[in-house]
């Protein structure tokens, strides 16, 4: 297959969705699969063709018919994944989103697919690779800058360690990101590394060693206006439909 000349627009970007019960128009409330608007403009607005995988046994097979994985938000992962009860403030944990991501995320990388952590999805990454969570961070750091008010996601500075795959995706080694999540890497898992944190030490970037194309942020940069995230992952998603 001949390199794109594109840079990798219309590449078909998979975002992992949850499921929830929901309410639309004048009579409809019912069980519904779906995903926050944001994500699929910020994919479309870097080229990419936003495609919506549903947490059903057997997702991982759709990974045949994408170029990248975006890993996205959402409730908490089951604790005992990573070896631990369950505290007191962990919740949204959904036993059926949790088994269809992590399948996703090894079926993506077994594929070659670039991959993209948001939030949950970071925590996934570091959990898959036998990391842990700290499972409710005010506990941890005895304030709430990552989670200041419901539904809103306020910003924060973050320092992205000089020379990483993340401060060269990012192009910069400072920055303010949009967060909301109130849970975060403890350990890091195999062949993780952390590429950025907040103030108080929390980890906000994490790549993997041997996957170049696989990079996690604990933010929300489809809340923001900084495209570089989702332009870098439509990019290498050209590139490694090219190698296939």
């Amino acid at each position: 297959m001949s390199a794109p000349t594109d840079g990798g627009r219309g590449a078909l970007i998979g975002i992992t969705a949850y499921a929830e019960q929901a309410r639309w128009g004048e009579a409809w409330d019912l069980p519904a699969a779906l995903l926050p608007r944001a994500y699929v403009d910020a994919v479309a607005g870097a080229g990419g063709v936003p495609v919506m995988l549903p947490p059903v046994p057997g997702i991982e097979h759709a990974v045949a018919g994408v170029d990248a994985l975006v890993l996205a938000g959402g409730g908490d992962i089951d604790p005992g994944r990573y070896g631990a009860a369950a505290a007191e403030r962990t919740a949204g944990v959904d036993p059926g989103r949790d088994a269809s991501e992590f399948a996703l995320l090894e079926a993506a990388l077994e594929r070659g697919l670039p991959v993209l952590g948001v939030c949950r999805g970071m925590q996934v990454m570091n959990v898959s690779r036998g990391g842990t969570l700290h499972q409710h961070l005010p506990d941890v750091v005895g304030g709430d800058a990552h989670r200041r008010r419901t539904a809103v996601f306020d910003p924060h500075p973050v320092r992205v360690s000089p020379g990483s795959r993340t401060a060269e995706v990012l192009g910069r080694s400072e920055l303010e990101v949009p967060t909301y999540h109130h849970q975060g890497v403890d350990a890091l898992g195999a062949g993780v590394v952390a590429t950025a944190w907040t103030e108080d030490g929390i980890v906000e970037a994490v790549e993997f060693t041997d996957e170049p194309r696989a990079l996690g942020v604990q933010w929300h940069p489809e809340m923001g206006d900084d495209p570089s995230l989702f332009r870098w992952l439509v990019e290498e998603a050209g590139s490694a439909r090219a190698e296939r």
